[in-house]
């Protein structure tokens, strides 16, 4: 039977995706999840009405996420992952053979159902003996940790649900405490065409616990609106402002192969289009 879904993240606008084929749809501990087949983005994921992740345009925002602060940090071996639990980043971030990664997800039905019908998301990196998954909140987590990451990675859902609270000055302070000297926070930040506040809101909440605090852009088709921000926070501002000689440098060292990720993107992703800008205090 032919059903359509639609997205309910914004009031009077959505998309909505065709499907004929429901895999799973069920509410967990903690959100609604629904996976479907598409005709043009493959398996898609949406948990509490926001389309999460999709086959076929997945790569883009994973890689972004993940290669840049590593790669701008170029020597990290600690790597913290909060949420993430459709394994996408965890497999980008364990493509650099030497860092060891911890992955916090508070949903267990998420990985599950991940593993089972979207296995390419994470490629094998679930049993990786560099991987260590832990079930349980990613706030508590950043508070009780007596662990040093070099770089933070927060792969959440909007705020909204059980991901509102990875949006609060306490985490950004929590995630400050627990990175390395030259430590690299990048979160999910959503897309500021429609979600112009959420620029403005951290900014505010976690400029105050970094010295360098700022965004870089990414376009993901799944994502409508554009553009969206990955926020970025670390204490040296010089690893936000490298050329792309170094960064290609240390790509080149990392020996593997990418599908959006370059360096050139890399470095010009900082430069923010003017109505981004605007919304930066």
């Amino acid at each position: 039977m032919t059903r359509w879904i639609g997205e309910t993240l914004y009031d009077g606008y959505q998309q909505r995706f065709k499907t004929e084929n429901i895999l799973f749809e069920e509410k967990t501990d903690h959100q609604d999840l629904i996976i479907f087949e598409n005709d043009y983005f493959g398996r898609v994921m949406v948990l509490d009405g926001v389309i999460q992740t999709t086959d076929r345009d997945e790569f883009i925002y994973h890689e972004m996420i993940s290669h840049v602060p590593i790669l701008a940090h170029g020597s990290a071996k600690n790597v913290l992952i909060i949420g993430g639990g459709d394994g996408g980043v965890l497999r980008e971030v364990l493509r650099h053979k030497d860092v060891i990664c911890t992955m916090v997800e508070i949903d267990a039905s998420v990985v599950e159902m991940s593993k089972k019908y979207f296995p390419e998301h994470s490629d094998g990196a679930f049993e990786d003996p560099r991987c260590n998954l832990i079930i349980a909140d990613g706030l508590k987590f950043v508070k009780e940790t007596d662990q040093k990451f070099d770089v933070i990675i927060v792969d959440s859902t909007d705020p909204i649900g059980p991901g509102e609270v990875l949006f609060t000055s306490e985490f950004y302070s929590d995630c400050q405490r627990c990175l390395s000297e030259k430590g690299i926070l990048v979160t999910q930040n959503g897309v500021p065409f429609f979600q112009a506040d959420e620029v403005t809101t951290t900014q505010e909440r976690m400029s105050p616990h970094f010295k360098d605090m700022s965004f870089y852009v990414v376009a993901v088709p799944t994502y409508i609106g554009g553009f969206m921000t990955l926020a970025w926070a670390s204490n040296d501002e010089a690893l936000r402002k490298q050329s792309v000689d170094v960064i290609e440098a240390r790509f080149k060292q990392a020996g593997f192969d990418t599908n959006y990720y370059t360096p050139g993107v890399h470095v010009g992703s900082f430069s923010l289009p003017r109505y981004i800008e605007k919304l930066i205090k």
